[in-house]
């Protein structure tokens, strides 16, 4: 083995015995047959002292907590009672849950398939394990803040919820009240309303939770996309978003920057027509092209058709998209090398040559990035379904414990809470890949990354031990993915609490890129409180271009 230095030589030994009092009751609990009552477990959740929920034990609202936790549930959250979590419809059917009639929900922080009954019943499809580590201790933030936000409205007698000053004086202040509105959504005042009404007290229900369900559905799931994957191919798998691939390559927002424009102005969204203007008017044609690249969902959803049309003006360009495959929630996009346009791809990644990538036989398959363990499941399932595997690049958000939202960090160390693997690896990204595209952020190369089971599973004990190791990007895919790789390159299943190398393989280029999104350790910011919004689309688009870039010299090497 060949290891990167000696500092890396032996895996962090952390653990907390708290949030392992967490995992543990929550697992046990939800093994019953019936309705678990969520406050089972808001004693051991108070003892797990989160760090994303450092203010559970106080009687103040932690508002932070809160707002993390209400922009991960949907809006139809303060009319639930019963919560079910399943894998499959199957599941639902026999169960007595008859979701394919139930409204679909969406949330604006996750992608988990939601459906409502239209009363006090949601149902959650879980793809792995992760679900379960990110949606119990969701909930159960949420209904302990819920009921301190309530007992202070009540005791503050508040009559008329729409009047900030009097809801300014009940929560501290004025900000503190925009952060709530904020965390509610448009229906802010009906919801503070239903909390004045009613307490929160969840009960959820857990119908299966065998690894083997979470292989059927991610294989189902690959089975949907497989007929658009072109047979014998060569693949490039890479792990993002639906968006940026498809954006930087097929080149719809770039041609229809009029209309978008035209739409931006009339609807007044977020004001970013003024502010494309000054970008023009600066010469920052990146930052413009990227205000509209951020625009582009606003405009689809601002007519629903839309979206036939960009996805058919993609197709012509070989980008086809296939959402919800298997009816499991992770995009997923086939492109075919040799039909893209040359003239539609972004001017950024457009390298010299690169007509003759009609020559190319690969494509890239990219899907919406999964959470946790499902990375790996989905991962598995795509290189069953292979002959070769040329590339395997994941992309996404992450907190930073040095830098600052909107930074980028490519890693070449990932310790995984999963497998407690230490992942070593030989990166195919640097910092001279993505510094091009950036003009704000920094990039930072050479790092190391924790692979998390959820954002609520750390406290600062247990991090400040990765933190002295050097640890300091905190996301929750590439462990999973890794073991995933280690798989495709060895004749084995991957191995537990080990340093496992993947320096020496050479199966397939490997690279890892997040950029910031979080600053969980900074004095002037909550974790996960400050929204991206279009600041973000540098690091996403710096860090997409970087790999569409890799994939092309790649293949133009290999054409000769």
């Amino acid at each position: 083995m060949i290891y990167p230095g000696p500092v890396d030589r032996q895996p962090p030994r952390a653990t907390s015995d708290e949030i392992a009092l967490y995992i543990r009751t929550y697992y046990s609990l939800l093994r019953s047959s019936g309705d678990v009552r969520v406050r089972a477990f808001e004693e051991a959740h108070l003892y797990s002292r989160s760090s994303l929920h450092l203010g559970a034990e106080s009687a103040e609202p932690d508002l932070a907590a809160f707002a993390y936790s209400a922009g991960r549930l949907p809006d139809c959250m303060p009319r639930i009672r019963h919560l079910v979590l399943g894998q499959s419809h199957q599941q639902f059917d026999h169960a007595g849950y008859a979701v394919d009639r139930w409204a679909v929900v969406r949330t604006r922080g996750r992608r988990r398939p939601l459906r409502w009954d239209g009363g006090d019943t949601l149902a959650a499809f879980i793809a792995s394990a992760s679900d379960i580590d990110d949606f119990v201790p969701i909930l159960t933030a949420y209904q302990i803040e819920w009921n301190k936000l309530r007992e202070r409205l009540l005791s503050a007698r508040i009559d008329d919820v729409g009047d900030d000053a009097a809801l300014a004086a009940a929560l501290g202040d004025a900000a503190a009240v925009a952060r709530l509105r904020g965390a509610l959504g448009p229906r802010s005042s009906d919801i503070l309303r239903d909390m004045i009404a009613h307490d929160c007290d969840l009960f959820i229900r857990l119908l299966d939770g065998s690894f083997r369900e979470y292989q059927r559905s991610a294989q189902r799931w690959y089975q949907a996309i497989a007929p658009t994957v072109p047979a014998a191919r060569p693949v490039y798998f890479v792990s993002s978003n639906s968006h940026s691939l498809a954006n930087l390559l097929g080149g719809y927002a770039r041609h229809h920057r009029d209309e978008i424009l035209a739409f931006l102005r009339d609807r007044n969204v977020e004001d970013l027509a003024p502010r494309y203007d000054e970008a023009v008017a600066r010469g920052d044609q990146t930052l413009a092209t990227n205000i509209l690249y951020y625009s582009l969902r606003a405009y689809i959803h601002g007519e629903p058709s839309r979206m036939s049309h960009v996805q058919e003006s993609d197709a012509a360009a070989g980008i086809r998209a296939i959402l919800s495959p298997g009816r499991i929630d992770v995009d997923a996009q086939v492109i075919e090398l040799a039909r893209l346009i040359p003239e539609r791809i972004d001017p950024r990644v457009r390298l010299p040559g690169i007509e003759r990538l009609r020559d190319s036989p690969a494509v890239i398959i990219n899907i919406d990035y999964p959470l946790g363990m499902a990375a790996y499941h989905h991962l598995s399932a795509v290189t069953l379904g292979v002959d070769e595997l040329r590339g395997l690049y994941i992309m996404g958000k992450a907190a930073t414990l040095n830098g600052r939202v909107g930074d980028v960090m490519i890693s070449k160390v990932v310790h995984d809470e999963h497998s407690s693997n230490t992942y070593l690896f030989r990166n195919a990204l640097t910092a001279a890949d993505v510094q091009p595209f950036m003009r704000h952020g920094t990039v930072l190369d050479n790092q190391k990354a924790l692979t998390v089971r959820s954002a609520f599973l750390q406290n600062r004990e247990y991090m400040d031990v990765f933190y002295r190791e050097g640890y300091t990007v905190m996301e929750m895919e590439a462990g999973p993915y890794l073991s995933a790789a280690y798989e495709i390159a060895e004749p084995r299943r991957h191995p537990k609490d080990e340093i496992v190398s993947l320096v020496d393989q050479t199966s397939f280029e490997l690279g890892v890129i997040h950029y910031a999104s979080d600053t969980p350790y900074s004095r002037r910011q909550s974790l996960l409180s400050k929204s991206l919004s279009y600041f973000g689309m540098e690091s996403t688009y710096g860090a997409a271009a970087a790999i569409a870039q890799r994939i092309f010299k790649n293949e133009l090497a290999r054409l000769g």
